[in-house]
């Protein structure tokens, strides 16, 4: 009895550790498949993945697809390409704020028109971008503290995006199209004017002056051409006249003839 238990104590122990590296081993494999800073977790019951403060400078790949809500937040992320979450079907929020995003390429959230609650863009570089980037996006969107150019393509985009309650007062002029908006609030602005029909309007004057000076043009050319040729048909005829009589009635003729 003895020996049985000296046989079977190294066995127990040997599964024992057998079990114990295998279970490391899956922890580790788990570990490194997420970008350095990144880990997994469940926030009330919903499925969590955060990547805040990890120095991305772009979307990670290993995102889990059950992921229901990403934390992207204070990282160097430049740019949102085409799709950059299309693999993300159950993502109700996303937060993407305090990063470098100077640009959205339309369909960066292709497939988040459905279920995306929230999306949080603000205190990025953003300044300008398409409508087309949020087309069919039913989320809230806040898009305060960036550096907005206010011209009639952020008065088309503010009209299309559901902003964040409180979050307008934060979208401020950086630049503008008319310098004295420059520091004010964009709904304020877009209160008094309309970006929009100002760009129409400036357009449509600059088409016509762009027409009249062509219209100049070609009169200014006929102009020239006729007086040109009035004096070269007096030159002729001076020459004509200091010629000898019979040579000048043929002469006259032939030019008779030639302006007929």
């Amino acid at each position: 009895m003895p020996a049985a238990r000296r046989v079977l104590l190294p066995s127990g122990t040997m599964w024992l550790l057998l079990q114990s590296l295998l279970l490391l081993a899956s922890c580790l494999r788990s570990a490194t498949a997420f970008p350095k800073g990144c880990y997994p977790s469940e926030e009330e019951g919903l499925k969590t993945f955060r990547c805040s403060n990890a120095r991305l400078t772009e979307i990670p790949r290993d995102i889990p697809n059950d992921t229901n809500k990403l934390y992207l937040d204070s990282n160097r992320i430049p740019f949102l390409p085409r799709d950059a979450f299309r693999d993300l079907p159950l993502l109700l929020e996303l937060d993407l704020s305090n990063n470098a995003i100077a640009g959205v390429e339309t369909g960066a959230f292709r497939g988040l028109a459905d279920h995306l609650h929230s999306l949080d863009l603000s205190s990025n570089r953003l300044v300008s971008v398409s409508k087309d980037a949020f087309i069919n996006l039913k989320a809230k969107v806040n898009l305060s503290n960036n550096p907005w150019l206010c011209d009639c393509r952020l008065q088309e985009l503010i009209r299309t995006v559901d902003l964040v309650a409180g979050s307008s007062g934060g979208i401020v002029c950086d630049t503008s199209t008319q310098e004295e908006h420059v520091g004010k609030a964009f709904l304020q602005v877009i209160a008094d004017t309309d970006l929009c029909n100002v760009y129409k309007k400036t357009t449509d004057i600059a088409m016509l002056v762009t027409m009249f000076g062509w219209f100049a043009m070609v009169i200014s050319y006929l102009v020239y051409y006729v007086r040109q040729n009035q004096e070269d048909a007096r030159r002729h005829l001076e020459y004509l006249k200091s010629l000898p009589s019979k040579q000048r009635r043929s002469e006259e003729s032939s030019t008779i003839s030639t302006v007929v």
